[in-house]
């Protein structure tokens, strides 16, 4: 058998760019029931999620319809729960140095989750928090064996059952813009004004409009929020509440004419999707 984690290098690739950081090169559901996750992301963004593989705890893949990926799917035991794990999504974010960038998001405020830890033949990982303790990870991936250029694509802002926005709802907007921007050096000079909810702000990348910063809302805890593009939002809001979803938000429009909902799996993550009417 093919090693998944093997071809999930393909997918979290670092690119040769001198000291590469800052992408979003990977996106993990952490969730106690994956058989139940299948179920229902399968239906509502279109996916496969693999089955579990053995000698990775159990960790399955998201295939997509092209036959690449668009994240994995980590079983969150009992004793990872007692430990304080709770089901959510998080994303992985590139970095040239993961023990130097622990060391920097400690330093600024940030927290460690999961200290810097190898993964055989994928890379170096550890899961941190931002100073206002939104979670997430950074890693340096190992380049797939004969392709050292592997460039991730998980993240995209056109094609379908990819990430298409990276939001992230915090208690201190201003400080999380600074934060990000020292640690990965993103930008955010742009922005929308939300009236009593503050501003908008647009988070860039090289270039790339990869997601915003914005105050949280009703009153949850910071955390990272990310839209999978799907090709109807209509559909894919009967599709969640026919699976057993629950929506909390939208659908809305937003500008572009793309429409947005906000929603809770049936295992109690919150998910968002992204996509025309």
């Amino acid at each position: 058998m093919t090693d998944v984690r093997d071809e999930a290098v393909d997918t979290a690739a670092a690119e040769p760019r001198g000291e590469p950081r800052g992408d979003f090169i990977w996106y993990e559901l952490m969730t106690p029931d994956p058989e139940g996750a299948k179920a229902f992301y399968d239906a509502v963004v279109g996916w496969d999620i693999g089955p579990a593989v053995a000698e990775y705890n159990g960790y399955r893949m998201i295939g997509r319809s092209d036959g690449k990926f668009a994240g994995g799917v980590l079983q969150l035991t009992d004793e990872m729960q007692q430990h304080g794990a709770r089901p959510t999504w998080l994303g992985y974010i590139l970095v040239p140095d993961v023990d130097r960038s622990v060391a920097a998001i400690e330093q600024a405020g940030g927290k460690t989750y999961v200290a810097a830890t190898d993964i055989p033949n994928v890379g170096r990982i550890a899961m941190v928090a931002d100073p206002q303790g939104a979670a997430f990870y950074v890693m340096k991936p190992l380049p797939p064996q004969g392709d050292p250029n592997a460039k991730s694509d998980v993240f995209s802002t056109t094609e379908q059952q990819r990430v298409g926005w990276n939001e992230l709802s915090t208690s201190d907007p201003l400080a999380a813009r600074r934060f990000y921007g020292e640690q990965f050096g993103w930008t955010s000079e742009k922005f929308m004004p939300m009236g009593e909810q503050g501003e908008y702000r647009f988070l860039e990348q090289n270039g790339v409009t990869i997601g915003a910063v914005a105050g949280t809302m009703d009153g949850q805890p910071p955390h990272w929020r990310y839209y999978f593009r799907v090709p109807s939002i209509t559909k894919a809001k009967e599709t969640s509440e026919a699976k057993g979803g629950k929506i909390a938000m939208g659908p809305m429009e937003v500008p572009g004419g793309d429409h947005i909902l906000i929603g809770v799996d049936p295992q109690g993550v919150e998910f968002a999707l992204v996509g025309r009417a």
